[in-house]
């Protein structure tokens, strides 16, 4: 064979080489559709993987409405109760068709065996939220937590601290940020119909919490339930049934009270209409009814003369969770209705109806997914709802004590001297239990 003939040869089975790889490789003949994001599915390089923890009532509600976003695939749950790590298996299972779904009682087996995953809902009950956000944020998980985020004021900023420190996606459950008629009442406000801004007023409940122990019953076997992992960072107690069943609420070492229940929605509105999600009142004190006995009310101050008032009595009847903002002009009411109230006709013709209740996440939950791709941070991320939380715990905390407080919201810390003071600044944290810490 002469040189000229070999590479010849040589050329021709390089070419079927070519051939072959670009037969091998040619993706579009080969690889099924949906695995393309043809015909609307989306390829599995831009799905969001997604775990959850404590998976109860709301939690299940958020969960449902995750899924049904084609981008999203939710892959594991961890919850230290056996029937509902089952229960949400069984729902994942049928709802993909397949046996997927990965179960865990421990959070950090959760983490360490899904490295893949990109982000995690939280929907335990109130005294894990603080430490759920955290270890995710280490484990450098996204994160959509249910609310309240915190028990405590330290515990508020802990969070947004760890969110910003390992550059996180946060977004707290308090949807109302994305809900029409909330977000055209800030809107009013914050354009100046109502003329200056007076007051704004947010729908609380009592803020008092029990220290009391529900009667010791036998624990249940660890993998039914685990009760040392279900109380986590809080103090000890003998089991009960009812804590796990949603009894925990109004216990002091489980929950914050009503202020907190409600106000990380409406306390939260407010700041919204009042501009202030950098801030929060500097000043909070109880209120009294005419035979001097302290009502549910707490009232507090802004920097810039605003007043804030948390009440449960004397709302227009617009749904839950309902907020004012009060002008020199005029004011807007609404609540999770969906309705909402003003003080003229001239206002009232600013008004729509967007008929979404104010309950429903599915916006926030999708704007929630859009931040985990772009790196925007959304409407309730960590540093807005650790504000809306410290000015409720302020104001949970100057009911407590009886006392006119005074508030430093850069230093956060309750100023002036007194064994009252000392109090109010010792209640903004509390122990926890070893090997919890923050």
């Amino acid at each position: 064979m002469t040189k000229k003939q070999k590479l010849s040869v040589d050329r021709r089975q390089f070419m079927k080489g070519v051939v072959a790889l670009s037969a091998a490789t040619a993706v579009p003949y080969y690889l099924p559709g949906h695995l393309l994001g043809l015909d609307g599915a989306t390829p599995p390089s831009e799905q969001i993987l997604l775990g959850a923890l404590g998976i109860g009532s709301r939690g299940n509600g958020d969960l449902s409405e995750f899924m049904k976003n084609p981008d999203v695939r939710f892959i594991s749950i961890c919850d230290i109760r056996k029937a509902r790590r089952e229960q949400v298996k069984n729902m994942a299972d049928d709802f993909y068709k397949n046996k997927d779904c990965t179960m865990f009682r421990d959070m950090h087996e959760f983490y360490a065996e899904n490295p893949s995953m990109d982000a995690v809902l939280i929907a335990t009950g109130d005294r894990w939220h603080t430490m759920a956000s955290i270890v995710a944020a280490k484990a450098g998980k996204d994160i959509y937590c249910e609310k309240p985020l915190s028990l405590t004021i330290q515990e508020s900023r802990a969070v947004a601290t760890a969110v910003n420190r390992y550059g996180r996606i946060f977004q707290a459950g308090t949807q109302r940020r994305n809900i029409g008629n909330f977000q055209l009442a800030a809107k009013i406000a914050h354009e100046g119909k109502l003329g200056k801004l007076l007051a704004v007023h947010a729908n609380t409940l009592s803020p008092g919490t029990t220290h009391d122990w529900l009667p010791a019953q036998p624990e249940p076997p660890k993998d039914v339930v685990d009760w040392d992992a279900w109380l986590g960072p809080c103090p000890w107690r003998p089991y009960h049934e009812s804590y796990i069943g949603g009894g925990w609420r109004g216990h002091y070492d489980f929950h914050g009270g009503g202020i907190l229940e409600w106000g990380t929605h409406t306390v939260d509105l407010c700041q919204w209409g009042n501009q202030s999600d950098d801030t929060v009142p500097i000043e909070y004190w109880p209120t009294y009814n005419d035979k001097g006995e302290k009502t549910a009310r707490v009232e507090g101050l802004y920097a810039n003369g605003v007043k804030i008032v948390m009440r449960n009595d004397e709302w227009l009847g617009l749904g839950t969770c309902s907020a004012r903002y009060v002008g020199e002009e005029g004011w807007v009411e609404t609540g999770d209705s969906g309705r909402m109230e003003v003080s003229s006709d001239a206002l009232r013709k600013e008004l729509k109806y967007f008929g979404t209740p104010g309950t429903d996440p599915v916006f926030h939950i999708r704007e929630f997914l859009d931040c985990v791709k772009s790196r925007r941070k959304p409407a309730s991320n960590a540093d807005v709802a650790a504000y809306a939380h410290i000015a409720s715990h302020c104001a949970k905390i100057a009911w407590d004590t009886n006392c006119h407080l005074k508030f430093d919201p850069v230093k956060e810390e309750f100023l002036g001297t007194g064994p009252e003071v000392e109090t109010a600044n010792r209640l903004r944290s509390r122990a926890m239990r070893s090997p919890w810490r923050i």
